[in-house]
């Protein structure tokens, strides 16, 4: 059993918990230490079962652990790739977790600090990157790529040959057409039907998405 520590006691970070324990009950491999999290008033605190164990530069001093940061959201979220970049951890002190009912074909990989979890489908040739977030239920079909640091919402479904840029976001229940890209840094909003490119560090929403405004300069940072 490998130590593994889940920067974040959010609600992605309590999703990925599950995921340890989904892998666990298929084939012992983890052992689950708990969450580290920078809000003061979540230490000490049990979650879902789960203690949260201080903050996250423990994650630097537990170096027998494993690590996934699990921390992002549709107004932030850049801030997986912060938090990566100040951990400065190298890839291997990474982990990569897939949940057991996620079907990838032997010809897709993913990078380390990726999350798939349940009822997600990579169909031929897909390449995700590192520490990439997917939702339940997604659908990634041959040839897509999937940047460094993206997060694809639950229910996203991607036709073939989609090229989604390092750190963008797309929404939950978003359907993107086949060979399009969505640039980096950009954010495709929920439910929204792509049918053009999405330029870099843009918002995009609707049915067909059309732009909306230029991505908060905070993902930047």
């Amino acid at each position: 059993m490998t130590p593994l520590l889940i920067i974040g006691a959010g609600g992605f970070g309590r999703e990925t918990a599950q995921l340890v324990h989904a892998i666990n009950d298929a084939e012992p491999t983890w052992e689950l230490l708990g969450h580290l999290d920078d809000d003061p008033r979540k230490h000490g605190a049990v979650v879902d079962g789960v203690p949260v164990l201080g903050g996250t530069a423990e994650a630097v001093r537990r170096d027998d652990a494993r690590v996934v940061v699990c921390i992002g959201s549709p107004r932030d979220y850049g801030s997986r790739a912060r938090m990566v970049a100040r951990l400065g951890l190298p890839p291997d002190r990474y982990a990569t977790l897939v949940h057991p009912s996620a079907s990838v074909s032997r010809t897709s990989r993913i990078g380390p600090g990726s999350i798939v979890l349940a009822q997600t489908v990579l169909t031929a040739a897909v390449t995700v990157g590192a520490h990439v977030a997917i939702m339940p239920h997604v659908t990634l079909t041959h040839d897509d790529v999937v940047g460094d640091f993206a997060t694809l919402a639950s229910g996203v479904r991607l036709a073939g040959g989609v090229r989604v840029g390092p750190g963008a976001y797309v929404g939950a229940g978003a359907l993107v057409r086949e060979t399009l890209t969505i640039g980096s840094h950009s954010l495709v909003g929920m439910g929204s039907v792509v049918i053009r490119d999405v330029p870099p560090e843009q918002v995009w929403a609707g049915v067909p998405a059309r732009f909306i405004r230029p991505a908060p300069v905070h993902l930047e940072s």
